[in-house]
Order: structure tokens, then sequence, then C-alpha cells
């Protein structure tokens, strides 16, 4: 059996790293079209009795919406809103958020 070269080891190494990590651009974009109308992006909307999300901790954001999407945590806006999330949304929604400042 041959060995495998270094930098071609390095590179398949590389893009196996990246196959699971989140991409703030689309969690951006789900959270404007999905999220901004009720919870808004840097504060909600005016009037409005739904919490910020900028600035919260991702791991507590990621459970929440898998809570919602799994219907073990129960708000009917929410469960309908989230039932349509896959992990990678959730995961995407969760980076954007927690890295905005409040």
């Amino acid at each position: 059996m041959k060995a495998m070269p270094i930098g071609l080891l390095l590179l398949a190494l590389a893009f196996t790293s990246n196959a699971n990590a989140t991409n703030l651009y689309a969690g951006q974009s789900r959270a404007e079209a999905v999220c901004s109308q009720c919870h808004g992006i840097k504060s909600p909307s005016a009037d409005a009795p739904f919490p910020i999300l900028a600035g919260r901790d991702a791991a507590y954001l990621q459970s929440a919406l898998k809570q919602y999407r799994d219907k073990t945590r129960k708000s009917d806006i929410m469960n309908a809103i989230a039932g349509s999330l896959t992990d990678a949304d959730i995961a995407n929604i969760a980076a954007y958020y927690a890295r905005l400042k409040p």
C-alpha cells in the first residue's frame, strides 16, 4: 500500500473539518428572513414582547430552537417557525446571533 502524500492528506482534512462548520452568511440570511420580524436583528420590533437574540450564547440558542422544532418546548408560533429549520439552519442562525453585539 502506498502512503498518501502529506499535502493531499492535509487538504482532505481541511475539507472534512469545514463540512460541519457554521456559515454566518447563511445564518444572517435565515435570521433576516425568519427571525427578524419578531426578534429583530439587534433589537426586537417596536412594542414587541419578544426577547433580543443578539449576543445570546450559541449553544443556548441551538438548544432552544431544536426544542421548539421538536415540540418539546411549547409555543405555537415558535413550534411552527422552527419546524421548518434544519440542523444546519439552526447552527447557522445561532452562530450569527451569538456574534452580534446587542
